[in-house]
């Protein structure tokens, strides 16, 4: 019985052994394993590295136009956001009221349109007295009444009347743009209405809100972005009472920056204080979130590879801030393209 066994054993040996020494065998289609080695990655395309950083060829970065700026501490004046609002300046702008109940009548021109130039004095528009039925003016009809009763009525009376009867000449108050316009022919308006307002674009102000009563005393210049522009501002002053338990603070928009800006425009003023602070300044755009939605830059280590750096900043301006840690003098940080290196996987 033994002696059975072992020769039964032997064949399955040998096919074993046989086995062995044949090549693998491959897996068909759809049935990889994962043994295949992987396929390497052209050297022209930007990679993540297992430790973070971002290596990118020199062609790479010339098609992203990735730009550096070799960064040093300054001293800067930090900022504060101030809710505010773009307002007519006082002594460049002029509202256009009637002090009569009357009709809106035009002249051979027409009446003014939005975004029209006017000159100081220029006639904008007519009110006559509001008619009845047939066409008749009330206010004539009153003087007729009176001017046969003038040897037994007040002289005043009569002049009041005969004022009531002339049209009232609505006037531009100064040269500039029509920015608001209320009127139509024919349109019946009450005492006091505003019907046109009349401002220079080229001088305009900013009103902000400052909830700090406490800065009043330190705040000064500030900025505004309108889009892709950064606008200057200088300082008007701070008004020392307060409204809606704030303090309002008035800027003037510089020069030739208040074309882009517009009457009633909802803004943000980033404005400064005397107060200084040491840092490295970049532009806003340089500082992007990691993954953690942290604050990172990403620093040019080597001539191809990036590395993130975390950091922490104070706004300086609507478009710079000054890193306060995390960078050191003479790091070369990206300043143009900084969220393509971040979005590299």
């Amino acid at each position: 019985m033994k002696k059975f066994q072992v020769a039964y054993q032997w064949p399955v040996m040998v096919v074993w052994a046989m086995l062995a020494t044949q090549s693998p065998a491959l897996a068909g289609p759809g049935h990889d394993h994962g043994d295949a080695p992987t396929t390497a990655v052209s050297g022209a395309f930007p990679q993540r590295q297992p430790d973070g950083s971002v290596v990118m060829p020199k062609a790479a970065q010339r098609q992203l136009r990735i730009q550096t700026l070799v960064v040093k501490k300054e001293q800067r004046s930090p900022v504060i956001e101030l809710a505010g609002r773009v307002v007519m300046d006082p002594n460049a702008s002029g509202k256009v009221q009637t002090l009569i109940t009357g009709r809106v009548r035009a002249d051979e021109r027409g009446l003014p349109t939005v975004g029209q130039r006017v000159q100081k004095g220029q006639v904008l528009a007519y009110v006559s007295s509001e008619v009845d039925t047939e066409g008749r003016s009330l206010a004539q009809i009153r003087l007729d009444r009176l001017s046969n009763l003038a040897d037994s009525v007040p002289r005043r009376r009569l002049e009041e009347a005969q004022a009531a009867v002339a049209n009232e000449v609505l006037r531009a108050p100064i040269s500039g743009v029509i920015a608001t316009a209320n009127a139509s022919v024919g349109q019946v308006v009450e005492a006091r209405d505003i019907l046109f307002e009349v401002i220079d674009p080229k001088r305009l102000m900013v009103e902000g809100l400052l909830y700090d009563p406490g800065l009043a005393s330190s705040i000064g210049n500030a900025t505004m972005r309108i889009g892709q522009t950064v606008v200057p501002l200088t300082l008007v002053g701070v008004s020392s009472a307060l409204r809606d338990q704030a303090l309002p603070v008035k800027y003037r928009v510089n020069g030739d920056s208040a074309v882009a800006v517009q009457l009633n425009l909802l803004t943000t003023i980033f404005a400064s204080l005397t107060r200084k602070v040491e840092g490295h300044v970049l532009p806003v755009q340089a500082v992007v979130r990691g993954p953690s939605n942290q604050s990172i830059v990403w620093v040019k280590h080597d001539p191809e590879r990036f590395e993130p750096r975390l950091v922490t900043f104070t706004p300086i301006s609507a478009d710079q801030v000054s890193v306060t840690s995390g960078l050191q003098d003479r790091d070369r940080v990206v300043i143009i393209g900084a969220s393509l290196v971040n979005q590299v996987r």
